[in-house]
């Protein structure tokens, strides 16, 4: 069974920053693409940002420019700086990666989530 098992997240004030980190460990022959969803409440689950296998990466319209995600494939680990953080930023913050098994089947696993709350 793989696990992702998430870190970094806290509470911090209006224009600060946090770095979240998610490493995975299990069976894993290799890893696609890794990314950070968000779930404020009341609200779905949107994907922040996300990186490919080889770097490529895309993020949500809000983020851009305050937000970096990164990966490090030695480590199974993917991070997300988070830059001038803003309320509207508080939400439950999840990882997901697209896992090839050492069986070569590929498999969606989910982090258990990390609070970051943005104060005013």
């Amino acid at each position: 069974q793989v696990l992702l098992v998430e870190s970094g997240g806290g509470l911090v004030q209006a224009g600060g920053s946090l770095r979240l980190s998610c490493a995975a460990s299990g069976p894993i022959f290799s890893i696609n693409d890794m990314g950070w969803y968000r779930q404020a409440p009341g609200k779905q689950r949107e994907l922040v940002a996300s990186i490919t296998g080889g770097g490529s990466t895309n993020y949500v319209d809000s983020v851009k420019g305050r937000f970096t995600i990164s990966r490090d494939n030695a480590k199974s680990t993917v991070y997300l700086q988070m830059n001038s953080l803003k309320p509207e930023d508080t939400a439950v913050y999840y990882c997901n990666a697209v896992v090839v098994l050492t069986t070569r089947a590929t498999v969606n696993y989910w982090g258990q989530g990390t609070q970051v709350t943005v104060s005013s």
